[in-house]
């Protein structure tokens, strides 16, 4: 071998003696678990429990939080300017509430102004009790969720006999009207309510259901003017019925 040669060979040693083989690599070696990042929320995908109404009420204490809680569970939720309409009416810490990209039901009509804090408390409520209840008691999925609005300046009971503003005067509750289901069926509070068959039941499921999730809860049993909806409001305790 000639000098020139037995110097590269003597050069490629030294430097494989340099080269180290990474701890992970080497037999016998155990990687290092990777640490996922923890998910932001999580509410809207949390089972229903005593403590829900309250944390739906702090997550919703400001618009941002709110916000990433929708944003999380792949609930589409856009942010609007505060506006003052009247005295009694206007929008706070809202937004246009889209549909739930984790759920196939959607809203008719769709694309609701609201609260962040109804469209929170909503959407809790449709996944953790409006679609299971109906997959359990009805044997369908719901496609369809009706509703006959979030927003309108005026009194309680449409100014029936009050002249106390109405929740809806802050876009913070939705009458709910039924749902439409895949196999083609219509259940709605105004023909469905009453009775003990499985639509029956099934309204009165979810009607309970929302007592733990929104402020206050009101139906047919409430009193002639819910008799064809589900009065469904977000904020402090108040009435279920």
């Amino acid at each position: 071998m000639s000098r020139r040669a037995c110097v590269f060979l003597a050069v490629v040693v030294a430097l494989a003696g340099c080269v180290r083989t990474p701890p992970a690599e080497r037999a016998g070696a155990v990687r290092p678990t990777r640490v996922e990042a923890p998910l932001v929320g999580g509410l809207i995908d949390r089972a229903i429990d005593g403590g829900t109404r309250g944390a739906v009420s702090r997550a919703a204490s400001d618009l941002q939080p709110c916000a990433a809680e929708l944003t999380a569970a792949r609930v589409r939720f856009s942010p609007v300017p505060d506006r003052v309409d009247t005295e009694t009416c206007g929008l706070t810490n809202a937004g246009v509430l889209g549909a739930d990209l984790g759920t196939v039901a959607r809203m008719a009509p769709g694309d609701v102004t609201m609260t962040c804090e109804t469209a929170l408390a909503l959407s809790v409520w449709r996944r953790q009790s409006l679609e299971p209840a109906a997959r359990e008691i009805l044997g369908s999925d719901v496609v369809q969720i009706d509703h006959f609005g979030v927003y309108a300046c005026r009194p309680v009971n449409n100014g029936r006999g009050s002249t106390r503003p109405s929740a809806h005067g802050r876009a913070a509750a939705l009458d709910f009207a039924g749902v439409r289901l895949r196999d083609g069926r219509r259940i709605t509070v105004a023909a469905d309510w009453s009775g003990d068959d499985a639509e029956a039941r099934f309204l009165r499921r979810i009607r309970d259901d929302a007592c733990r999730i929104f402020g206050t809860t009101l139906s047919p049993d409430y009193n002639a003017v819910h008799h064809d909806h589900l009065h469904l409001e977000a904020g402090r305790p108040g009435l279920c019925s």
